[in-house]
C-alpha cells in the first residue's frame, strides 16, 4: 500500500470537507421524514394485514439505520457548516436513535483516536482480545469472552444493549457534559415514549418502533463490526502505530450495492471516513475516487463481512484476526508438555 508520510492529503481532501445545505436537507427529507411516514403507516395498518406490515418494518428500519448516519455526521461536526447546527439538529436526531449526542460524540471521537492502537482499546470500539490474553486468561473470563462474540449475542442482544440499554447509564467519574447529555437524552425519551405510549398504547408503541429499531441496530452492529474486524486489519503498539496506517489498513472498504449504499449512507467507505471523518456521507465516494491510495484499501462484499463473524482475537505475531480454534492450536502449541514432546 503507498504510504500517506509526507503526502498532502489533507489538502486532497479539504474540498470534500465542505458540506453543502441543499444536499443536507435533502438527506434529512430522505431519512428522518420518510421513517416518521412509514411508521405512522405501520400503526395504520397493524390490523388490517400483517403481511403488509412486515416489509414496512424493513423499509422504516432503513430509514431509521440512514437517520442514524446523518446524526453520526453531526456528531463529527461535518454534516452542516455551522458548529451550532450540527449540535442541535444532533440532538434532535438522538430522540429519534436513542442515543445522548455528547456522550456518544465523545466516545466515537476516542475511537477515531484510537482505532488499530492495541495499548488503546476499549472505548467506543467492539472489544478484542490478543490471543497472548485469551490464552492467559483463566476459563472463566475465556467463556465470558467467547459469550460476548457469539454472533447470536453480538448482533442480537448486542443492539439492545448498544441502543437501549448501554446510552441510558451515566457514571460520576464522567465529564460534567458527557453525564448531562445522558440524563437529559433520558428525560427526553421518557417525555416523547411516555406520550406516545398514553396516546397510542405501549403494545401499539412497542409495535411500530420495536422491530424496525432492532432490525437496524443489528445491521449496524453488522456494519460497525466488519469495518474494523477482518483478518488482515491494522493492529499495532502505540509506538508503531499511525493514525494514517490505521485508517487505510484497519477500516475496510466495505462495497455495497446501491441501494443498501443509500440506506448505509455510504458508510461502506469507512476507510475515506476514518482518514477524514469532517466529510459528509454524500461526499464520500467522490473521495474515494479523487485518491490513488484507495485503491488498495481491504475490500469486502457483504458476504466477505458475514464470513469475518468468525474471526474472534488478534494474533500478534501473524498480524491478523483468528478464530478461537486458532487460538487454542497455538496455545497447545506453547504448552510445556507439548514442547517437551515435540523434543522427544
Amino acid at each position: 500500500m503507498p504510504a500517506l508520510a509526507g503526502t498532502s492529503w489533507p489538502r486532497q481532501l479539504a474540498p470534500y470537507t465542505r458540506p453543502h445545505v441543499p444536499r443536507s436537507i435533502l438527506d434529512v427529507l430522505t431519512s428522518a421524514v420518510p421513517y416518521v411516514a412509514v411508521s405512522v403507516a405501520i400503526y395504520r395498518l397493524r390490523d388490517v394485514s400483517l403481511l403488509a406490515v412486515l416489509p414496512l418494518m424493513v423499509l422504516a428500519a432503513g430509514f431509521l439505520l440512514r437517520t442514524y448516519i446523518l446524526f453520526h455526521d453531526c456528531g463529527h461536526g461535518s454534516f452542516l457548516p455551522n458548529k451550532a447546527a450540527n449540535r442541535w439538529l444532533g440532538r434532535l436526531l438522538a430522540l429519534m436513535v436513542f442515543t445522548p449526542f455528547h456522550a456518544w460524540r465523545h466516545a466515537h471521537a476516542v475511537h477515531h483516536a484510537t482505532a488499530g492502537d492495541l495499548e488503546r482499546r476499549g472505548v467506543g470500539d467492539v472489544p478484542t482480545w490478543t490471543v497472548a490474553e485469551y490464552n492467559a486468561a483463566g476459563r472463566g473470563k475465556r467463556a465470558a469472552y467467547w459469550l460476548f462474540r457469539f454472533p447470536l449475542v453480538m448482533f442480537l442482544l448486542g443492539p439492545i444493549w448498544s441502543m437501549i440499554v448501554g446510552p441510558r447509564i451515566w457514571r460520576r467519574s464522567q465529564r460534567p457534559r458527557v453525564r448531562n447529555s445522558i440524563i437529559l437524552t433520558n428525560i427526553g425519551l421518557v417525555l416523547i415514549v411516555g406520550g406516545f405510549c398514553a396516546l397510542i398504547g405501549w403494545q401499539n408503541y412497542l409495535f411500530v418502533v420495536g422491530p424496525p429499531a432492532l432490525i437496524a441496530g443489528a445491521t449496524g452492529v453488522f456494519l460497525f463490526y466488519v469495518q474494523h474486524q477482518f483478518e488482515e486489519v491494522y493492529w499495532e503498539n502505540s509506538e508503531s502505530w499511525t493514525y494514517e496506517e490505521a485508517a487505510l489498513r484497519g477500516s475496510s472498504y466495505l462495497r455495497l450495492p446501491n441501494v443498501l449504499r443509500f440506506f448505509t449512507g455510504n458508510i461502506g467507505f469507512h476507510h475515506v471516513h476514518h482518514l477524514s471523518a469532517r466529510i459528509p456521507n454524500y461526499k464520500l465516494p467522490q473521495a474515494h475516487a479523487a485518491m490513488p491510495v484507495f485503491e488498495s484499501v481491504p475490500i469486502l462484499s457483504v458476504w466477505d463481512g458475514v464470513k469475518c463473524a468468525r474471526l474472534k482475537l488478534f494474533d500478534e505475531e501473524s498480524k491478523r484476526l483468528v478464530t478461537f480454534r486458532e487460538a487454542r492450536a497455538a496455545r497447545a502449541r506453547h504448552r510445556p508438555d507439548a514442547q517437551r514432546a515435540l523434543i522427544s
